[in-house]
């Protein structure tokens, strides 16, 4: 779904997103509807991944 929707993600962001709890996984997904850049992802997992 990522790639679909940014097409080449960075790898160094995939592995964050790996590291996500299946909670903050289903929470992406549904915020991932609102993304419009890459740079959105980057600050959800910013702001989501420690938490």
């Amino acid at each position: 779904m990522l790639n679909h929707k940014f097409n080449d993600i960075d790898s160094s962001l995939i592995d964050r997103i790996q590291l996500l709890s299946v909670e903050k996984l289903d929470d992406l997904a549904e915020a991932l509807l609102d993304f419009s850049e890459i740079s959105d992802l980057v600050a959800w997992l910013n702001q989501n991944e420690s938490n």
